[in-house]
């Protein structure tokens, strides 16, 4: 084991103790450190770190989540600088004509061109919506039409708002298309159905999250074909509809039966210790139970375990 993969396992275990004891302050000095790693896929997969900081992203105090929220965008931009940087572009005159069986989706101007390259070109203006075609990206032909459509529509899905190179989003679509005709066998309503969940869930301006997951190889593509549209959907939503789910919980506990009054507790938000609060069992009989506080002056609410 190497230096840096030993130096974050011993980081993991330290951060699990710290969100355990719900230490913010160790988990920040945790998460600084780790912010001064350079990232790799496999020092990533090998280690795990990733998984162990991307829960902390929607952690309820503030400055940890956003924190946690940086060290992730920030290694999945070391991932996709390393793809970029062991797949250099190979430059081809575009007087070359391609194999009868490559589909070509280069624009005419471009074609026309003696002085441009058929090597797949990487956008440095993000926030540009791409497409094979504007990419002038060729790849070889399925024989299918609408599999050849379902891999520019998956491009067309993770390459949005992507500085990523080509060749890597090509790669990425290629495997989800292969991965999604392998599960159905054939072009039927359930591979069409799956087609469009992943294309309208990968697309979503509000969900950048999934869609650099996809291209840094954080979610494998195994993974991604097997999520619901509650998985798919992005940090904030699920944040949201937990908060919805906790609300309603809180409400319904406190309109069927009445609550215990302490000053144990203090209010995060107005310092009150007027406070109600209530024990549920909402995990598996062997954990212990969480409690739910409501409090009295300002009507904030939280729970913990």
């Amino acid at each position: 084991m190497n230096t840096v993969e030993a130096q974050i396992n011993k980081a993991k275990h330290a951060l699990h103790s710290a969100v355990e004891n719900n230490n913010i302050e160790a988990c920040l000095d945790i998460l600084n450190n780790l912010s001064k790693i350079k990232a790799t896929g496999d020092l990533l997969k090998r280690t795990e770190i990733g998984k162990v900081v991307g829960k902390l992203r929607t952690h309820k105090d503030n400055q940890l989540s956003i924190k946690a929220k940086a060290i992730v965008k920030k290694w999945k931009d070391d991932v996709v600088q390393q793809s970029t940087s062991n797949n250099p572009n190979t430059k081809k005159p575009t007087t070359q004509s391609p194999p009868a069986d490559t589909v070509s989706v280069a624009s005419t101007e471009a074609s026309r061109a003696s002085s441009q390259t058929s090597s797949p070109k990487t956008p440095s203006n993000e926030g540009v919506a791409r497409t094979i075609k504007s990419d002038e990206v060729t790849y070889k032909s399925t024989g299918s039409v609408p599999r050849n459509k379902t891999i520019e529509l998956m491009y067309a899905a993770i390459g949005f708002n992507s500085g990523a190179d080509s060749d890597l989003l090509l790669k990425r679509s290629l495997a989800i298309e292969s991965r999604i005709f392998q599960e159905y066998g054939d072009v039927n309503e359930g591979y069409k159905s799956k087609v469009r969940t992943l294309a309208n869930n990968l697309k979503n301006k509000s969900n950048p999250g999934l869609r650099e997951s996809v291209v840094s190889g954080e979610l494998t593509i195994e993974k991604l074909c097997t999520m619901s549209v509650e998985e798919m959907a992005s940090e904030e939503a699920q944040a949201r509809d937990r908060k919805l789910a906790e609300e309603a919980l809180f409400k319904a506990r406190g309109a069927t039966s009445a609550q215990a009054e302490t000053d144990m507790f203090k209010c995060g938000k107005c310092q009150g210790r007027k406070c109600t609060y209530f024990q549920m069992q909402t995990r598996s009989a062997d954990e212990p139970m969480t409690t739910f506080v409501t409090c009295v002056n300002c009507g904030n609410h939280w729970k913990f375990c």
